[in-house]
């Protein structure tokens, strides 16, 4: 099997990943997965589509993620995870479809809008 690359993004977050067979090391920007995510929310997040699809043992993952908060990064690296396992088998789609896994999430930050405090925060009016 050959090294698959796929990209998955969540708000500003995007994570690049490449799966190869291996015994289950997952490194995320050339550090270990427990010291990334020090979490174990995240770091379930993470692992979710390898707990889904039964593949923890079975794959090496290296991972380079910029932008965005560790919770934007550790869903896009889940949605990365979760295509490369439809492209390794077509059955594991079943799986990941109806958690939502494969969904790219399209919420992203409302931009601040001119004369307002911020989004959707207006100034304090006071009538003197």
């Amino acid at each position: 099997m050959e090294v698959i690359h796929k990209i998955g993004r969540r708000k500003t977050a995007v994570a690049r990943v490449y799966v190869s067979e291996g015994s289950g090391n997952i490194t995320i920007n050339k550090k270990d997965l427990n010291t990334y995510f020090p979490t174990g929310t995240l770091q379930y997040k993470v692992k979710q589509p390898l707990t889904l699809t039964e593949n923890v043992e079975n794959f090496d993952i290296k991972v380079n993620v910029y932008g965005g908060g560790i919770t934007g990064q550790a869903e896009a690296i889940r949605l990365a995870i979760s295509r490369a396992m439809c492209e390794i088998d077509a059955e594991n789609r079943t799986v990941l479809k109806p958690e939502g896994l494969l969904t790219r999430d399209p919420r992203m930050v409302e931009r601040k809008k001119f004369g307002q405090k911020k989004a959707r925060k207006k100034f304090q009016f006071s009538k003197r």
